[in-house]
């Protein structure tokens, strides 16, 4: 009994464990991505059902903000190089979303218990987030390069153009806008 016993807390602290919160192993691969991990496309391909956003422009900009790690966090903050002050913001999980703007997609789409590292939530909220910004600032779902500038910046800022003070911002959406259409080339391919 003593030898079962313990093989049965030993499944139960294993079954406890976190999910799977590592990278893809080729991210460079949408294909490579969707056959690793079929539960991402699914999550997607939900988003796009209900929100309208493209598949490749939800991989693209999470491949940008979380590289596809579901319990991504920002840097520590460090005063005089060695005190930790604090993450950079709250952003966390897959969409990197914020507590403020994850709490108002939550309440407004009645999904109380949805979680920032469940691939299915992080990327509706992104789908939902998008939506809003095509509506409110008419903002093409295609356009992973401007969609994503509003995702950083919120839409306020993007209203702003406060990413025209940031060269790097820019930068990096070009390679978001690059890397969407790379992935919609090879989606193109492998749905076959």
């Amino acid at each position: 009994m003593g030898k079962f016993l313990r093989l049965a807390v030993l499944l139960l602290v294993a079954s406890c464990g976190g999910g799977n919160y590592s990278a893809p192993r080729n991210l460079d691969d949408a294909c490579a991505i969707t056959r690793e991990r079929p539960q991402y496309l699914r999550a997607m391909q939900r988003a796009e059902r209900r929100w309208g956003v493209p598949v490749h422009v939800q991989m693209a900009t999470i491949h940008q903000e979380s590289k596809f790690i579901g319990n991504a966090r920002t840097p520590f903050r460090f005063a005089l190089g060695v005190i930790p002050m604090g993450r950079q913001s709250s952003a966390y999980g897959y969409s990197q979303a914020i507590d403020n703007t994850w709490d108002e997609y939550r309440q407004e789409t009645r999904r109380r218990g949805a979680k920032r590292d469940d691939i299915n939530d992080a990327t509706d909220f992104m789908g939902w987030y998008m939506n809003g910004s095509t509506e409110r600032l008419g903002i093409s779902k295609q356009d992973a390069r401007n969609q994503y500038l509003a995702y950083h910046e919120g839409r306020t800022g993007f209203v702003n153009g406060s990413y025209n003070a940031k060269g790097w911002l820019l930068d990096v959406s070009n390679r978001v806008g690059a890397r969407s259409e790379l992935y919609r080339q090879q989606l193109a391919t492998c749905r076959r």
